[in-house]
């Protein structure tokens, strides 16, 4: 594939690229030496279990990979063991090797859905951080001044609060900066929120007389409820790992005006493709719903393949369309002798509280075998009730 196409595929949905001359002159020498560029990811293992926007690095990886440069991974099992304190207000609890090594496998395990394990190398920085001798570690930390690691926001506010900083904090950025040296990295990939981290290893590798790294910066993807970042704490995440029908009923729950960013961070679709889409959602000319449901199905095909992702996309129109009950219902049985209906559904994950359900049910959301039920005192005599409350959640209770 020709430099202008690569420059492409890289560029779409990055937030920042320091620089894109340089970048571009690296393309160039890569196709005429026949040689891949080396792309960097540090892993610090600390929270294994991942959902769609924790791949946003790795979608992007992937492309690289695709275009034929060398991938690798770095799990940085010694760097854990201190903690990234990015973002932090006070130092991380350092982890035990042992729950490091256990964290990075099932961090593998995750990843290796994104990107090609055949064609990634994987590595620990373990290999050349702990063979370290104190002499090599001082002249490190002699290539940059406190000061600068002042800059960084982070320990700027804990700093000028009086909020101790340790001295092993400041090593967690040189560190993270000395592996782009060991790897030789010609680009390393990260979130937005690990802007210094990244320039420090440029800034290393010049030191040591290399070529400067590209960083590539991608954003932070916002959850299901189109504010906050996708976290699992929040439940506004889709999770790698969910079964098919289940991750593409959430994918039509991204709001209308992120449909363009998830299609840019989160699929391989090329970039003039999106383009289309997104002029189609201007000009008013599709159902920004029949878009969702295409973005729903490449997200679904991603994970699962073609054939799961088609049968998510069929139960989603017949049962959230159509209205009909779905096949895989969850059935639970209860007493009815002092049932708690607004109890049980609260309990089961249909709504968030009773009063909330409550309030559903006196707007018509809720429905107890098809027929609307405004007041969750008065059930049905039925020893069979499937629930319904909105559009898309089921319940079949068993009355005993």
């Amino acid at each position: 594939m020709n430099v202008e196409e690569q420059m492409k595929i890289i560029m779409k949905g990055v937030d920042d690229l320091i620089d894109e001359k340089d970048l571009r002159e690296k393309l160039i020498k890569s196709e005429k030496e026949g040689r891949p560029l080396i792309v960097k990811l540090g892993l610090d293992p600390s929270a294994p279990d991942i959902h769609i926007g924790h791949t946003v690095v790795l979608r992007k990886m992937r492309q690289l990979q695709d275009l034929g440069h060398q991938v690798v991974l770095l799990i940085g099992d010694f760097t854990g063991k201190i903690g990234d304190p990015t973002g932090k207000s006070k130092a991380r609890v350092a982890l035990t090797t042992e729950k490091v090594m256990e964290n990075a496998r099932t961090y593998e395990e995750q990843i290796f859905k994104v990107l090609d394990k055949d064609k990634t190398i994987v590595k620990f920085n373990s290999e050349w951080l702990s063979e370290l001798r104190f002499d090599d570690v001082i002249k490190l930390a002699a290539s940059i001044t406190v000061a600068r690691m002042l800059e960084r926001e982070d320990f700027k506010k804990r700093y000028e609060s009086q909020t101790p900083i340790s001295v092993h904090e400041f090593f967690y950025p040189l560190m993270q900066a000395y592996d782009s040296v060991e790897l030789k990295a010609d680009i390393e990939l990260g979130g937005t929120d690990q802007r210094f981290n990244l320039l420090m290893g440029r800034q290393i590798q010049k030191d040591f007389g290399m070529d400067q790294q590209i960083v590539i910066m991608m954003p932070l993807l916002e959850g299901l409820d189109g504010v906050n970042k996708m976290s699992k704490s929040l439940g506004n995440y889709i999770g790698v790992d969910e079964e098919p029908g289940l991750m593409y009923q959430k994918s039509m729950e991204i709001p209308d005006e992120l449909i363009i960013k998830y299609y840019n961070l989160v699929t391989d679709v090329h970039p003039d493709e999106v383009a289309k889409i997104k002029q189609a959602l201007e000009n008013d000319t599709v159902n920004p719903r029949d878009i969702k449901m295409s973005l729903a199905k490449e997200i679904v095909t991603l994970y699962h393949g073609a054939e799961a992702a088609q049968l998510a996309e069929d139960r989603f129109k017949s049962v959230f369309q159509k209205g009909q009950i779905p096949e895989d219902i969850e059935v639970v049985e209860v007493a009815r002798e002092g049932l708690d209906l607004a109890g049980v559904l609260v309990e089961n994950g249909l709504a968030p509280s009773k009063s909330e359900i409550r309030r559903m049910a006196s707007q018509n959301g809720v429905k107890v075998n098809g027929e609307k039920l405004n007041n969750l005192n008065e059930v049905p005599a039925e020893t069979e009730l499937v629930v319904q409350v909105g559009k898309k959640k089921f319940i079949k209770l068993i009355l005993k």
